[in-house]
């Protein structure tokens, strides 16, 4: 009996993971099959770290992001009060303005 295909994760679902997924998750984000995802890791190839507790695989999510290509951090819109910048590492010395 063959499963439908898996379509991979949106880009809002892959914001909404937690801390660490199991291994469908990933692999459904990397866009592979779970056997391939198994077979990666047992070859020490797959693309970020994977933890194994006990019996079961986990893939801390940060490291797996970064792998898509995603940036860890949100960016948020931030009202700026008064003369300040935000503190994005992009603020100069000077204020606005001046």
């Amino acid at each position: 009996m063959s499963m439908p295909p898996r379509t991979p994760l949106s880009f809002t679902e892959v914001f909404e993971l937690p801390v660490a997924v199991d291994m469908r998750t990933a692999a459904r984000a990397l866009g592979i099959c779970t056997g391939t995802a198994y077979q990666l890791v047992r070859r020490g190839a797959f693309p970020c770290p994977v933890l194994r507790i006990g019996g079961v695989y986990r893939v801390p999510t940060t490291p797996l992001m970064r792998v898509l290509g995603i940036e860890e951090r949100p960016l948020y819109a931030v009202d700026l009060e008064g003369d300040q910048e935000p503190d994005d590492g992009t603020a100069t010395s000077a204020p606005y303005g001046r």
